[in-house]
């Protein structure tokens, strides 16, 4: 994973790469992805719901009932750059959900109230 310091700055350069209509450079998507999951684990700390950014990355996270074998029933999946849309709210999560592009099953799976992501919290 990149340094710490490079975190915010790969989520900057992929918002940046999408506003002008291109897909990031892969290496600062799979950034920009493992930051924008770094900081949700922060923020809804757990383990009840695993989200799932393949082939970028995976986490656990949300208070609840622990989930430790077989298919979790919280799960979260989404494509790279759905996530850093929805995750920097530039896509709401609801819109995400009803186009297909991001899958959600389980009662904990809503993950809108800790959005956005980005910036993080006392930055910017």
């Amino acid at each position: 994973m990149s340094p710490a310091h490079n975190r915010s700055e790969a989520v900057k350069q992929a918002l940046d790469a999408l506003d002008r209509g291109v897909e990031p450079d892969r290496p600062v998507l799979r950034d920009a992805v493992r930051a924008l999951l770094t900081e949700l684990s922060r923020r809804a700390p757990g383990r009840s719901v695993e989200v799932r950014i393949p082939p970028f990355g995976a986490i656990q996270c949300v208070v609840g009932p622990r989930h430790t074998r077989g298919t979790p029933p919280n799960v979260v999946e989404t494509d790279p750059v759905t996530w850093v849309l929805v995750a920097t709210e530039r896509v709401s999560w609801a819109d995400a959900q009803r186009d297909g592009r991001l899958r959600a099953s389980g009662i904990r799976t809503d993950l809108s109230e800790y959005l956005p992501l980005y910036p993080p919290d006392g930055a910017e």
